[in-house]
């Protein structure tokens, strides 16, 4: 099964409020695609905090003229999920999905795993998981934004996922 990675910027961290999705992006096997998200009606009056939008550089007001509606930015989403696996690095990426569906009068349309369960099923060894990583923050993406998250994730994946390289056989010496 092909995997799609998935990441959320938001408008505050739920603990500083009651926060709604403003952008979207999944990567992998060499898509990348990204949505701005319009505020929902049924968002009015929910969070939206400074430190957010500096982490993400995103505004308001640029959601607000740029963004899609929540309903086609689902439907867009879920055509490009469809059949795939979808992993994220933070549970918090399944609670915005869930506001996204919400605000569109749609069941949550797909699961969001966390990337730490495909760590267990690779049997991933904290060393694997640090090259990975590094592999990842090698690349120099974009952080902090949907689809360079995504991406990263992504490259962090496709890392972990190859197969490793042969070991050196040690040469025979033959005997004297």
């Amino acid at each position: 099964m092909t995997i799609l990675t998935i990441d959320f910027e938001a408008s505050c961290l739920p603990r500083h409020g009651r926060s709604f999705p403003i952008e979207v992006g999944v990567a992998g096997g060499g898509l990348s695609r990204s949505w701005l998200i319009r505020p929902a009606a049924c968002w009015a009056g929910w969070d939206w905090t400074q430190e957010a939008e500096a982490l993400h550089g995103i505004s308001r007001a640029r959601i607000e003229r740029d963004g899609l509606p929540a309903a086609q930015v689902l439907a867009e989403l879920v055509a490009t999920v469809a059949g795939r696996r979808v992993i994220a690095d933070s549970p918090l990426d399944q609670y915005w999905l869930d506001r996204l569906a919400a605000a569109a009068g749609a069941p949550t349309p797909f699961r969001v795993d966390h990337v730490s369960a495909l760590f267990d099923e690779q049997q991933a060894s904290e060393a694997r998981i640090t090259a990975a990583v590094a592999h990842a923050d090698s690349l120099g993406l974009v952080r902090h934004r949907a689809a360079g998250d995504a991406l990263w994730l992504a490259a962090l994946i496709d890392h972990l996922l190859a197969p490793a390289p042969p070991l050196a056989r040690p040469a025979l010496v033959a005997a004297q």
